[in-house]
């Protein structure tokens, strides 16, 4: 198949590109590059453009003629999208709609979505099911959901095929090391803490340890990052035309903050120091998911279920690239 895969050079979208041709298929990388990089995919496979470009986006569409669009490029920090949600409905929803417009017109009907927990909210029940109710509770998780009702009627309408994948945690990087998580500004536990081992921060600061959980801390599932770039790829081969697909992706085990830095400090070997900070608004206890449907309809199973290992190729890429994507490879 002719893969488009939009958002491709950012974190997740560098890692399903990296998925595709492993698996034979050709693909292309759309994306603005305002949060991806260059040196996360192969620099031939890459077209720089926005969303809201449609005559280049409808060319990309018919030059390689794409069969399927797998969708990576949004905004996706909470906080940010409270103080500027202005940019989120903007960039989630109308530079999306605008990438389905395009597909509309040059036929093109097969898309695999990143969608995220954030859609359900404060969620009722643990692990987490899709038969959740979806109430987001700020401006990331409701466009990303917008985007879902949209993808539902483009399936009823005009006879879309489509998947909407509802990541928990993100983390790690390839197994190989050849590329990995590089954000500005970081927001994710993981290469945060690993930043404290690399000397980069002095410390990390926990956001309270008065929650209902067995140490006091936040639990979250973390999902190794490739293998939600498997994931997209088994729901490629399950798109049904004028149908959807729901699907979360976790492992079902739930790793408390604290846990993490321990998993950190074990597999670094550096001390990593921790203080105490303010609960953050809005932080559930326990986010966990019921990821049994996604091994049921596209049968999806996570490979990497130890957070010590997820750490551990995270590791192997923040120490070869300290600086990330900006800087050459270190010994």
């Amino acid at each position: 198949m002719n893969i488009l895969v939009v958002g491709g050079a950012g974190y997740v979208g560098s890692h399903a590109v990296q998925a595709i041709q492993a698996a034979g298929h050709s693909v292309w990388v759309y994306d603005n590059l305002s949060m991806g990089h260059r040196g996360a995919v192969p620099e031939d496979r890459l077209i720089v453009g926005d969303l809201i470009d449609q005559p280049l986006l409808q060319s990309v569409l018919v030059k390689h003629q794409i069969d399927a669009v797998m969708h990576f490029a949004a905004c996706a920090l909470v906080g940010e999208s409270v103080k500027n949600p202005a940019k989120y409905y903007q960039n989630n929803v109308v530079a999306t709609l605008s990438l389905l417009e395009a597909m509309r017109a040059t036929d093109v009907k097969r898309f695999i979505f990143s969608s995220t927990t954030a859609t359900y909210g404060i969620p009722q029940t643990i692990p987490i099911t899709e038969q959740e109710p979806q109430l987001p509770i700020n401006p990331y998780g409701f466009t990303k959901l917008v985007i879902e009702r949209a993808l539902a009627d483009y399936a009823h309408a005009y006879g879309f095929a489509y998947a909407a994948l509802r990541y928990f945690n993100a983390a790690g990087a390839a197994a190989d090391g050849s590329i990995g998580e590089d954000h500005t500004p970081e927001s994710h536990l993981i290469p945060i803490v690993l930043q404290v081992a690399l000397g980069q921060r002095q410390q990390i600061t926990v956001f309270g340890n008065d929650y209902n959980t067995p140490d006091g801390t936040c639990i979250r599932d973390y999902v190794h990052v490739e293998d939600l770039a498997s994931a997209h790829l088994k729901a490629l081969d399950h798109l049904q035309p004028g149908q959807g697909i729901q699907l979360n992706l976790g492992t079902g085990r739930g790793t408390s903050v604290r846990e993490v830095i321990e998993a950190c400090r074990r597999v670094t070997g550096h001390p990593i120091p921790e203080v105490l900070g303010e609960r953050r608004p809005g932080d559930p206890d326990a986010l966990v998911a019921d990821a049994s449907q996604a091994h049921t309809v596209i049968g999806w199973q996570p490979q990497y279920m130890d957070i010590e290992r997820i750490v551990e190729t995270a590791w192997g890429w923040h120490r070869a690239h300290p600086q990330g994507y900006n800087a050459p490879v270190t010994d």
